[in-house]
C-alpha cells in the first residue's frame, strides 16, 4: 500500500528508537541493582509472596512461572544487555523479522518485572515505557519505511500523556487555576534536584507564567500533533522545550526524557534531511501493524472515556498486558514538604538523650547541609516512596516495617540502597526509630550564614523506637 509507510520521518524513528532503548537500559539497570532488597526472595515485598497469591491472568510475568534471585537478575541483566545492543543499532543490522522479535522481548522481559514489582513499580513512567515499547516492536527498521499508522499511534500516546496531565491538574486542585501552585511545587516535589530551591526562590510572577505555560503546553498543544506539518512538528517541539524545563527543575525518574523521546517522531525533520530510500512493507508486515492498530484503537475506548470523566484517573491500566493507559500527575499539590528521618541507636535502653545517628538516603532530603543532587532519569524507588510515606502512614504500611527490620540486621542489600549507614553491617543498631520533620529550603541568608540548604522543624515521632526480638522480628 503506498500510504502505508511515509519516508520523511525515517529519522525520527531513528531517534525515538535508540533514545528509547536507552531509557530501556536505565530501567533494566535500576532492576539489576534494586531489586533484592525491594522484591527479591528476602526483601521487602518478595515476588514468590505475590504470585502466590496472584495469578498469571491478573499479572502475566515470567515470574508466575518460576522466581529465584539469580533468576530475576539473569532477566534484569538480559534486558540491559538487548536494551544496549538496540541503542547500538543492532536492530537496524538484523532483519526485519529479527527485529521486531528483538524489540518485542526486550518489552516481555520488563512487563515481567513489572508486573511483579507491586509498590515499587506503580509509577506512571512504568506503563509509559511499557506503551512506547510495544509499539517500537512495530516501527520497523531499515528494511521498510516507518508505518505511518504506528506514528499516529505514537501521537495518540503524546497527546494523552500531554493533555491527560494537563486535564488532571484543571480539575484537581484549585492552585493550577489560580496559577499559584508553583509556588509550593518545586520545594515539596517528591526529589528535588539542584537547581530546585533556585526554582522555588523565583519571583511570583515567573512562577504564574511557569503555570499558564503548562496549561497551554498540555491543553492546547497537544490537539496540534494532529494537524499537517510543520505545525505538528512545532506542536513536538514545544513540548519537549516544556520537559526540558521540567527536567532541570526537579528528579522525575524517566518521564520526562521519555515524553521527549515520544516527541521526537513528530518533528518535522524531513524538510532539513531531504528524502530518504522507501523499500516499503512486506504484506505480513502490513497485515500485523493493520491488525495490531485495530486491537489498539478497540482497547482506546477506555482511556479515552476517562479524560473525558469528571471522575478522571492518574496512571491507571485498564489491561494485564499494560497496552494502552491513562497518565497524570499532581492533580494536587502539597503546601509543606514533610519528610521521615530514620535513625539508629546502640544503646541498650532507647532514650531521647541516646545516641541517634541518621541514615542518609541517596536522593531524598535528609541532612540539611546537603545540597539536592540529581539522579534523573535513573529511578532511586526507595527514595521516591519515602515522599510518599510522609504524607501519609498508609503509604508505609506494607513494607516500611519490613524495611525498618532489615536495618536492625544490618542487611547489607538494603544498606546499598543508602547514601550513609551509621552502623556496618556487621553491627546493625539495636534500636531504630523513625522521626517526622518539616522541611523548608533556605532563603538566601540562611543558606549563606549555616550553610544549610533546607530548614527544618520536628513534628511527631512517626514509628517508635523498636528492636528485634528473639524471633528476628521487629518489636516496639
Amino acid at each position: 500500500m503506498d500510504w502505508f509507510t511515509v519516508s520523511d520521518y525515517w529519522l525520527g524513528r531513528l531517534l525515538f528508537q535508540r533514545a528509547l532503548a536507552g531509557v530501556y537500559l536505565l530501567a533494566f539497570l535500576g532492576a539489576a541493582l534494586q531489586f533484592r532488597a525491594l522484591i527479591g526472595e528476602r526483601g521487602m515485598l518478595p515476588v514468590p509472596r505475590f504470585t502466590g497469591r496472584t495469578g498469571f491472568r491478573r499479572a502475566p510475568s515470567l515470574f508466575q512461572l518460576h522466581y529465584s534471585d539469580r533468576f530475576f537478575a539473569g532477566c534484569a541483566w538480559t534486558g540491559a544487555a538487548l536494551a544496549a545492543a538496540l541503542l547500538a543499532g543492532v536492530g537496524d543490522l538484523l532483519p526485519l523479522g529479527a527485529s521486531m522479535l528483538l524489540w518485542a522481548a526486550v518489552w516481555a522481559l520488563y512487563l515481567s518485572i513489572v508486573n511483579v514489582g507491586q509498590t515499587w513499580y506503580g509509577f506512571g513512567w512504568e506503563t509509559l515505557l511499557l506503551e512506547a515499547g510495544f509499539l517500537a516492536v512495530f516501527l520497523g527498521n531499515d528494511e521498510t519505511g516507518p508505518p505511518l499508522l504506528v506514528l499516529v499511534l505514537l501521537r495518540w500516546l503524546l497527546f494523552r500523556v500531554e493533555f491527560g496531565a494537563g486535564l488532571i491538574k484543571w480539575r484537581g486542585d484549585a492552585c493550577w487555576r489560580k496559577l499559584t501552585c508553583l509556588d509550593h511545587h518545586h520545594e515539596t516535589q517528591p526529589m528535588p534536584g539542584p537547581l530546585s530551591r533556585a526554582f522555588h526562590h523565583l519571583p511570583k510572577p515567573v512562577h504564574r507564567v511557569e503555570v499558564a505555560a503548562n496549561h497551554l503546553t498540555q491543553l492546547v498543544v497537544p490537539v496540534l500533533l494532529f494537524t499537517p506539518q510543520p505545525v505538528a512538528g512545532c506542536a513536538a517541539a514545544l513540548m519537549i522545550a516544556t520537559q526540558l524545563w521540567l527536567v532541570l527543575s526537579g528528579n522525575f525518574a524517566w518521564l520526562n526524557w521519555l515524553t521527549i523521546v515520544l516527541a521526537l517522531p513528530a518533528l518535522d525533520l524531513g524538510r532539513f534531511t531531504g528524502g530518504h530510500r522507501d523499500p516499503g512493507a512486506p504484506l505480513w508486515f502490513e497485515v500485523l501493524v493493520l491488525a495490531v492498530t485495530a486491537g489498539l484503537l478497540a482497547l482506546s475506548y477506555r482511556p479515552a472515556r476517562n479524560l473525558l470523566s469528571r471522575r478522571q484517573l492518574m496512571n491507571t491500566s485498564y489491561d494485564p498486558l499494560r497496552l494502552v493507559n491513562s497518565y497524570g500527575a499532581f492533580g494536587s499539590v502539597t503546601r509543606q514538604r514533610q519528610e521521615v528521618v530514620v535513625e539508629g541507636t546502640s544503646d541498650s535502653r532507647p532514650r531521647e538523650e541516646s545516641d541517634w545517628r541518621a541514615y542518609e538516603f541517596r536522593g531524598k532530603p535528609g541532612d540539611p547541609r546537603r545540597r539536592p543532587r540529581q539522579f534523573a532519569p535513573y529511578h532511586l524507588r526507595l527514595d521516591w516512596m519515602m515522599w510518599f510515606v510522609g504524607l501519609s502512614p498508609a503509604y508505609a504500611r506494607p513494607w516500611f516495617g519490613a524495611f525498618l527490620q532489615r536495618l536492625l540486621q544490618g542487611d547489607r542489600d538494603t544498606l546499598r540502597l543508602l547514601r550513609t549507614v551509621p552502623f556496618p553491617s556487621g553491627s546493625p543498631p539495636r534500636y531504630v526509630r523513625a522521626r517526622l520533620y518539616r522541611y523548608r529550603f533556605s532563603t538566601r541568608r540562611e543558606l549563606r550564614e549555616t550553610g544549610e540548604w533546607w530548614q527544618r522543624a520536628f513534628v511527631r515521632d512517626y514509628w517508635p523506637p523498636t528492636r528485634l526480638d528473639g524471633a528476628g522480628e521487629p518489636r516496639s
